[in-house]
This record gives structure tokens, sequence and C-alpha cells, in this order.
């Protein structure tokens, strides 16, 4: 059904289908959250980057760690799970699946989207850190403009490559998804700053 077709209430549902579709982020989230808010899997906490430097500059920083891949992986692989082998047979919440959840291991597919949706990040940590920009800072001027939308999207760009297999990428979707994470995920980072669960409030 494309996105540009659809009626007021399919449209309704495409949104619906949408939020529940990002809905293993959320979990992969705070899980990572609760890892750097009491320093549990401190082994993990080893730069991806391996310390490597380019041009003088660290290439991702000591802030992107491999324990953020694998939390989140591990977060959003217990939502999906939860998704495709208890709420997928509430009615409910089957009404609004973008795809057929009871038909997929839910937790490897959510381990995988998590997982690649995380490390969706670290172009954005590449570009910064060759402009100089600490890691949970900011530019300023019109740049600061474009690296605030790359902070919140970004992420979305792995979770639509993860998922496109399994959901057509609609515009009417990633649109929805675009507008859900800029409206929640800088309330969510700040809130997580606020619990200790975050370095930076950016």
């Amino acid at each position: 059904m494309p996105g540009s077709q659809a009626g007021p209430r399919s449209v309704l549902l495409e949104l619906a289908g949408t939020a529940y579709l990002l809905l293993p982020l959320l979990g992969g989230a705070v899980a990572h959250g609760l890892c750097m808010k009491y320093g549990w899997l401190s082994w993990l906490k080893r730069p991806i980057d391996a310390g490597a430097s380019w041009r003088g500059r660290p290439l991702f920083g000591a802030s992107k760690t491999w324990r953020g891949p694998v939390m989140v992986a591990a977060g959003s692989a217990v939502i999906l799970e939860l998704q495709a082998r208890v709420l997928h047979h509430v009615p409910p919440f089957a009404a609004i699946e973008l795809f057929d959840y009871g038909h997929v291991r839910g937790a490897l597919l959510g381990a995988v989207i998590g997982a690649v949706a995380e490390l969706a990040e670290l172009p954005n940590s590449l570009v910064k850190r060759r402009l100089g920009v600490a890691p949970g800072g900011t530019t300023r001027g019109p740049l600061a403009v474009v690296f605030f939308l790359w902070d919140q999207l970004d992420v979305l760009i792995g979770f639509w490559l993860a998922c496109a297999l399994l959901v057509e990428p609609t515009l009417l979707r990633v649109g929805f998804s675009a507008l859900i994470a800029l409206s929640i995920h800088p309330l969510m980072t700040v809130t997580a700053y606020r619990l200790g669960m975050r370095a930076t409030p950016r």
C-alpha cells in the first residue's frame, strides 16, 4: 500500500505500526543506558576505533565503545522477541504489525536491527572528530542545525537498512519514523543524562 494513497484510517495504522516497529530501539536504549549508569559490562567499554587516529584526531572517539552496539542489540532482541512470541497473539498489537511478527526469529532480528542502528552513528562521529567537535558537543551556525538533525536521525539509517528486507520503507513510514525520532529522541537523551544514563545531554 503506497503511503501517498493511504486513507485517514490507513495513515493512523501506518503511524501506529511504524511506532511499534521502532519499539525495540527503545529497549536497546534502556539496556545501554542502564549499563552506563551502573557500570555493567565494563570490559566491553573499549573504543571501537581501538584508539586509532586520522590526521592527529581520533577516528570515532573514546565515547563510541563496543558496549553500545552489543547492549542496544541485546535490548532490542528482548523487545522484538516479546513482540514475536507474546504480543503477536494479542489482537490489538497484531492489527498494527507492518509484517508478520509470528514468522520471524524475534531475538535474532532484534539483535541485528539494534546493532546496525547503533553502528549507523559512527559516520556522524567520524565527521565530528574531523571537525574537532568533542563527543556530545556541537558546532555553531547552520552546521549546528545539520548536526542536530543528524544526531536525531542517524540511527534510522541503520534501522531501515536492517528492516528493509521485511518491511517496505515507504515515504510515509520513513517520514513517520523521522517525526517520532525528532519528537522523542531529544527528550530521551536529556532524561537519560539527568538519570545518569548518559555522559552528555546531547
